[in-house]
């Protein structure tokens, strides 16, 4: 039977041997880690080989190929992830033994119980960087973090770490509520924007989601005092809460700032109008200002000084598939990014614009039918900010094609989009068109950044 429900401080109790199906998701493999360092005996099952699992091995986990109803025999739980359907022949056997199963979300919040100092990162965007520059600052700081993050931190060797430290950071994603089975000492809210309307069905339900999330911080509140959405939340409760900002008045807020070089910033921190620190970001973006400054905001409530942070910012030169450039081939610059909501794509292209490079190509991969017709002529709009625009056919993901919307349907808003049939038509398309000072950008949180390898080929 599965479990259902919210903290259950005895979750794990008389547990010996947990069994992951999906073992080697990037969302499942620190939840292993941990509590491989804890002694708990895990196994698991995947369907494709990957560094994760190669990693996972390396620790002993016995991790088996392919799904099976006899990979579960001998475990006390089974854990799966969001992507695991009912008709998983694991999941049936599990049922069929009696063995308790849980999805991953509900072992996140028990994990993140673990520690007593939980950094908790929520926000339509922006949740990864700003996750990994926390995880930066504590580990830099000598604080030893456990982390949950869902980019890698090439710092940290991966998409998280089991610290032996006080302090857990976790990227705190609000699809399905799933982040309301946190509890954060510190709870961080970056910006709410239009994602995941084919869930909560309207903003203020989802506005009512990110309000709840608040409420749950035991210590601290760290507040994006620039996005209206997040000042509507904040504004509505009582608690101990420290603001960030660039254009409105905040406890911490951004000053003096230039670029150093072309679309990389420095700037002065202001802590109620004095000086507190100066960050000089490794990692190009404007919008990574604001990441920035709701890492520095947490520092005091994590018991560390501004050098701590100012280091961080130094250091911290991105995070795996956040404009992660891959190489150059043919004098073309292949750059991944996870951007999958107009708002972020708007971002990455205007970073990528600010770079200097002849033309900039957008090749993105459409993210789930219920978002790509929701935000149709959002994306059209910001796509056609690059030189040229090519599209690959729409990532079901979770959903199933309805026929009601297809690439072509966006490409015929955005002038001189072509689609493709595929990624490599779409590697293809760029090798045969792009020219030495080009840049060329992938761009989805799918299976995109195939074609960007492809390209380096």
């Amino acid at each position: 039977m599965s479990y259902i429900g919210g903290y259950n401080p005895g979750l794990l109790r008389g547990v010996k041997h947990l069994h992951f199906i999906g073992i080697g998701g990037s969302g499942m493999y620190p939840l292993v880690q941990i509590l491989n360092s804890r002694g708990y005996e895990i196994s698991g099952s995947d369907v494709n080989e990957g560094s994760i699992i190669d990693a996972e091995r390396a620790l002993g986990i016995t991790v088996y190929m392919g799904h099976d109803p006899q990979n579960v025999v001998g475990a006390d739980m089974v854990i799966y992830s969001a992507a695991i359907h009912d008709d998983n022949p694991e999941l049936q056997e599990a049922d069929a033994r009696g063995i308790p199963t849980l999805e991953r979300s509900v072992l996140l919040g028990y994990v993140s119980r673990l520690y007593p100092h939980s950094v908790c990162v929520a926000g339509t965007h922006g949740k990864t960087t700003t996750t990994c520059m926390i995880t930066t600052m504590l580990e830099l700081a000598g604080r030893d973090p456990a982390a949950v993050i869902g980019g890698k931190l090439p710092l940290i060797g991966g998409y998280g770490k089991a610290g032996t430290g006080s302090c857990i950071v976790v990227e705190a994603c609000e699809y399905a509520e799933t982040f309301l089975r946190l509890t954060p000492h510190i709870a961080v809210l970056l910006n709410i924007d239009n994602d995941h309307l084919d869930y909560y069905g309207t903003m203020g339900q989802l506005k009512l989601a990110f309000k709840k999330f608040a409420l749950m911080a035991t210590n601290t509140i760290v507040a994006n005092a620039d996005d209206e959405g997040v000042i509507q939340v904040i504004n509505s409760i009582d608690r101990n809460v420290r603001t960030f900002g660039i254009q409105k008045s905040a406890d911490y807020r951004a000053a003096n700032i230039r670029e150093y070089k072309t679309g990389f910033y420095e700037f002065d921190v202001l802590e109620w109008d004095n000086y507190y620190a100066h960050l000089c970001l490794s990692t190009p973006g404007y919008h990574n200002i604001y990441n920035a400054l709701a890492m520095v905001s947490c520092a005091r409530a994590l018991g560390l000084e501004a050098s701590a942070a100012e280091a961080a910012a130094r250091s911290f030169s991105g995070a795996g598939r956040r404009f992660e450039v891959l190489g150059e081939v043919n004098g073309v610059t292949i750059v991944d990014d996870y951007a999958h909501h107009p708002t972020e794509v708007a971002a990455t292209l205007a970073t990528a614009k600010e770079l200097g490079f002849k033309r900039v190509w957008a090749v993105d991969q459409p993210f789930t039918y219920s978002r790509t017709r929701a935000l149709l002529h959002e994306f059209a709009e910001v796509l056609s900010a690059a030189d040229r625009v090519v599209l690959t056919p729409i990532m079901g993901s979770r959903e199933v094609d309805d026929g009601s919307v297809r690439s072509e349907d966006l490409a015929a808003l955005i002038p001189g989009c072509v689609t493709v049939a595929g990624l490599k038509e779409a590697a293809d398309y760029i090798k045969a068109n792009a020219e030495p000072g080009d840049l060329a950008l992938t761009l989805g949180c799918g299976d995109v950044y195939k074609a960007a390898r492809m390209m380096l080929q």
